[in-house]
C-alpha cells in the first residue's frame, strides 16, 4: 500500500511540476508566419492541402519542427486554423516557454492544430523539459488549457523521470 501511494504522490508532484509553470508555449508564436523548407511539395487546390516530403523543417516563432513528410491542411481555406502532422523515425519538435526555457518532442506523428493550440503526439512519444522526460505511446498536450495527458497504450507504460534539481526549485 505505502509503495502506490507513494507513485500516487510522485505523479501528482510531476502534474504540479508540469502544469504549474507559466506556459509551455511562447505566447506569441502562433502569431508569426510559418515557414518551411522541403526537398519536394504538393499543394492540392481542392482540399488546401499541401504536403512537403525530404528532409523537411518547419519554423514558427520558437517553434521548430524537423520530419520526413509534413502535410499542411488549411479548413475551408481559413487562414489561421492550419493543421500541422508531422511525420518521421521519429519527427521532432521544439518550442521556447514564456519563461526562457525549451520544450522538446519526438514521435512518430506529430499533429499540432495551430486554432487550439493542441499538440498530440503518436508512437515513441517523448516530451521534455529540462531534464525532465515523459514517454508513452500517446501524449497529447493542449496549450490553452496546460493540460498534458500521456497513455501507455494496451501493453505499455508511460514512464516519467524527474530530476532533483526540478523539484528542489519547486
Amino acid at each position: 500500500m505505502y509503495k502506490v501511494s507513494m507513485k500516487l504522490s510522485h505523479i501528482s508532484l510531476l502534474a504540479g511540476l508540469l502544469l504549474s509553470s507559466p506556459s509551455w508555449a511562447l505566447s506569441s508564436d502562433t502569431e508569426q508566419p510559418i515557414h518551411i523548407n522541403s526537398n519536394s511539395q504538393d499543394f492540392d487546390m481542392q482540399s488546401n492541402q499541401v504536403t512537403f516530403i525530404g528532409d523537411v523543417t518547419l519554423k514558427q516563432g520558437s517553434i521548430e519542427i524537423f520530419a520526413d513528410k509534413l502535410i499542411v491542411i488549411r479548413p475551408q481555406g481559413q487562414e489561421g486554423r492550419e493543421i500541422l502532422e508531422a511525420y518521421g523515425k521519429p519527427a521532432r519538435f521544439s518550442q521556447l516557454t514564456d519563461d526562457g526555457k525549451t520544450l522538446k518532442g519526438k514521435a512518430d506523428k506529430l499533429r499540432y492544430e495551430l486554432e487550439k493550440e493542441f499538440l498530440k503526439m503518436t508512437d515513441n512519444a517523448e516530451l521534455t523539459q529540462d531534464d525532465s522526460i515523459i514517454k508513452g505511446k500517446v501524449i497529447t498536450y493542449n496549450m490553452k488549457t496546460q493540460k498534458l495527458i500521456a497513455d501507455g497504450g494496451k501493453n505499455e507504460r508511460v514512464t516519467t523521470i524527474l530530476q532533483p534539481s526540478q523539484l528542489n526549485k519547486k
